[in-house]
């Protein structure tokens, strides 16, 4: 286990104002959380973005850090506000405004996972889940805006890819209506918060990149982006922030969480659809601008 409470890779040298990550890859699950839990290995695993962090293991080659969870999302939900506390599980909280994630189970402390199966019986102390978003939460995105200060420093704007998978199945709906419609279904989600997060050209770069070796690409919907892009987008002040969603079917058997035999192709083919993506955090560093 890293001496951090995330992995961070930083480059021999950084070229570009773009960082990478993927706050719900982790999949160190502590014993005690396992045994907490009423759910199977597998179950527990569900909500995990697995493998996304070997994906991405090749940007640092490009010029660009990447930062990756360790703890699992089923533990702590790097990608919601650490105030996002649901009272159906945590002891001592109480019910407030209304928020359709942690109502759904789907707070900073989850008390589901995928197809809304309870991880535990009963709640949990709040001191134990204010213990799991000190140690992980805080350090991961005290983490992630150094890097962001620094891209935008060095290059004059700082480009967040916030990378996760989808199941298959999330695409169904849009499926359906691309059938009528006589549309294919998407295999890459890119959520710019509905063109808030982000600027115009830098969205479209990454859907460019995507599609250039033949994926399918739909902006925002199902996934606009939660809590990291909405903190860490803010294009007026040159800080760009986009999530990224990949269905799983393409490189992994999601039903017993394992690389498919698809796995290397496409992570060779990923491969440069982030190549070029860091070509878009490429430009004159302001030191040199003003000479």
């Amino acid at each position: 286990m890293s001496s951090r409470p995330y992995h961070l890779t930083l480059p021999a040298r950084c070229t570009t104002g773009v960082v990478f990550a993927s706050p719900h890859s982790g999949r160190m699950y502590p014993a005690s959380f396992r045994r907490r839990s009423v759910l199977d290995e597998r179950a527990i695993r569900s909500s995990e973005d697995a493998f996304v962090d070997r994906l991405l293991e090749v940007v640092p080659d490009f010029g660009a850090p990447l930062l990756t969870a360790i703890a699992p999302r089923a533990f702590v939900d790097l990608n919601r506000a650490p105030d996002e506390l649901d009272p159906a599980v945590i002891e001592g909280v109480t019910v407030g405004a209304h928020n359709p994630r942690i109502n759904s189970g789907l707070g900073v402390v989850p008390r589901v996972v995928a197809g809304g199966k309870a991880i535990y019986r009963g709640k949990l102390a709040r001191h134990e889940a204010e213990a799991r978003i000190d140690t992980w939460w805080h350090p991961y995105h005290a983490q992630l805006a150094e890097l962001m200060a620094a891209a935008r420093r060095e290059f004059s704007q700082a480009i967040l890819i916030d990378m996760h998978s989808m199941p298959h199945e999330a695409l169904d709906s849009i499926a359906a209506i691309g059938a009528r419609s006589g549309l294919r279904r998407p295999e890459v989600v890119v959520g710019d918060r509905y063109g808030t997060s982000a600027s115009e050209e830098i969205v479209s770069g990454i859907q460019a990149a995507f599609e250039a070796v033949g994926l399918r690409v739909v902006r925002n919907t199902p996934f606009a982006g939660a809590y990291i892009v909405q903190t860490y987008g803010r294009p007026q002040a040159g800080h760009h922030a986009v999530q990224v969603e990949i269905d799983r079917s393409l490189y992994m058997n999601e039903r017993e969480i394992r690389p498919n035999g698809n796995f290397q192709g496409f992570r060779q083919t990923l491969a440069g659809v982030l190549r070029e993506i860091t070509g878009l955090g490429r430009s004159v560093p302001p030191a040199l601008a003003a000479e």
